[in-house]
């Protein structure tokens, strides 16, 4: 598959994924205002919500694009310690 394909198939993804976290941001806020009796002040709530949720994803998900996949910050070096089933109380 041609590279332009599979960089339109993923911004096409973050779309829908942003789209779908403000609609259910909506839509919970119109469900808990229907509660409460508040639904102007629950939509607003739940539009901030999923607009925050939806860019902190579309965030997430353009980290490994950014930065490459070899993140320094994200992955420490194991090498050099050895793993132990005790919970690490044994003397070094």
């Amino acid at each position: 598959m041609p590279q332009w394909v599979v960089t339109a198939l993923r911004l096409t993804g973050l779309g829908w994924f942003v789209a779908v976290c403000i609609v259910l941001g909506i839509l919970g806020g119109l469900w808990l205002g229907n509660l409460t009796g508040q639904v102007a002040l629950l939509v607003l709530v739940g539009t901030v919500l999923g607009s925050v949720v939806a860019f902190y994803g579309v965030y997430r998900m353009i980290l490994p694009a950014v930065y490459g996949s070899n993140n320094p910050t994200r992955t420490a070096d194991r090498s050099q310690k050895p793993c132990s089933d005790r919970g690490g109380n044994e003397p070094s």
